[in-house]
């Protein structure tokens, strides 16, 4: 077996594939590793099963030395509430992990905080703990925040539940989050999530957090589908082109699929619910095979370079002029 072949050889879906290959699970657990989040059993007593996410953001790949601290803590705990809302639940409890230099800003770091307090209080979730490590002079700002969340097992909603013939939507527009500056302060779509959980029952439901053209493959790889869109309905933020919405990732909107029968009627429902929020659908699910067009973009770990990360070794400087933010 090959040892020394690099991550980007291989890349972070199939990376993931083989670390969890073989991996011991135990009872109670519902949904192991494959979609947004865990699913675990109902604790004694309970009605709802538990879900449980992990997700880290790290300073020059999710965030910049230069960016608004408290908008960097909303983001690394509203990712975990978007991946919570994905599976039709609501985020409960959370603890964070930091890990940064010695030389960081405590005034930013304490900035940070005040963002993931105010995303705590929006959606109604409690800061149980957490941990914090140092990391070498020069090393990038590390936020890891562990979620639970609960969710009725009736309005649990998987990746794997797409048929051929499921219409496929998306909520609100696409592109150009990371140069608006949107992903550091987008609302992830727990209510309407919630609403979708409650009263359209959609087959297969994940948040795009890597772009379309990651995602909707991915999905469609759980559900052992193909697919059939029209890129001229992607619903693009201004000035964003097709490409741009395919790709540009972060979006943290809803990509979901359902069946034809509850279809026709979710639109209408839908502006009545929610008429700021726009619902495009984007084509359908088809048999395993077909996948049109083909899709590519998107973000990958390991193999994706984000935009211009500031000066080596200038982010804790960085950190330190930016702290009052």
């Amino acid at each position: 077996m090959k040892t020394r072949v690099p991550l980007r050889d291989w890349g972070e879906d199939r990376l993931v594939a083989r670390l969890v290959r073989g991996l011991p699970s135990a009872e109670g657990v519902v949904v192991g590793p494959g979609d947004d989040c865990a699913v675990l059993e109902s604790p004694p007593g309970g009605k709802c099963h538990q879900l449980l996410k992990t997700d880290a953001v790290v300073e020059g790949v999710h965030f910049l030395a230069s960016s608004p601290p408290a908008a960097v803590g909303w983001k690394a705990a509203a990712r975990a509430v978007s991946d919570i809302a994905a599976m039709g639940g609501r985020p409960t409890h959370a603890v964070v992990t930091v890990v940064a230099p010695g030389l960081t800003a405590t005034s930013w770091l304490l900035a940070v905080y005040r963002g993931l307090a105010r995303c705590a209080r929006t959606h109604g979730f409690s800061l149980a703990g957490g941990e914090t490590s140092g990391a070498p002079d020069g090393a990038p700002v590390m936020l890891n925040v562990t979620m639970l969340g609960e969710v009725e097992p009736g309005r649990c909603v998987l990746r794997s539940g797409g048929r051929p013939g499921d219409a496929v939507f998306v909520t609100g527009r696409l592109g150009g989050s990371l140069a608006s500056g949107r992903h550091l302060t987008f609302r992830p779509r727990l209510a309407e999530a919630q609403w979708l959980a409650r009263h359209v029952r959609p087959s297969a439901m994940m948040d795009l957090s890597d772009g379309l053209g990651q995602d909707l493959p991915r999905l469609a790889r759980a559900s052992g589908t193909g697919w059939l869109i029209d890129p001229a309905r992607l619903p693009c933020h201004r000035g964003c082109t097709p490409a741009e919405a395919l790709g540009d990732g972060e979006d943290f909107e809803l990509l979901f699929t359902v069946p034809r029968s509850r279809a026709t009627r979710l639109p209408a429902a839908w502006r009545t619910a929610f008429p700021k929020v726009p619902l495009t659908c984007l084509g359908t699910l088809e048999p395993a095979g077909r996948e049109e067009p083909a899709l590519h973009g998107g973000y990958e770990h390991f193999r994706t370079l984000r935009p211009a990360r500031g000066r080596p070794g200038a982010a804790a400087a960085g950190r330190a002029r930016s702290a009052t933010s």
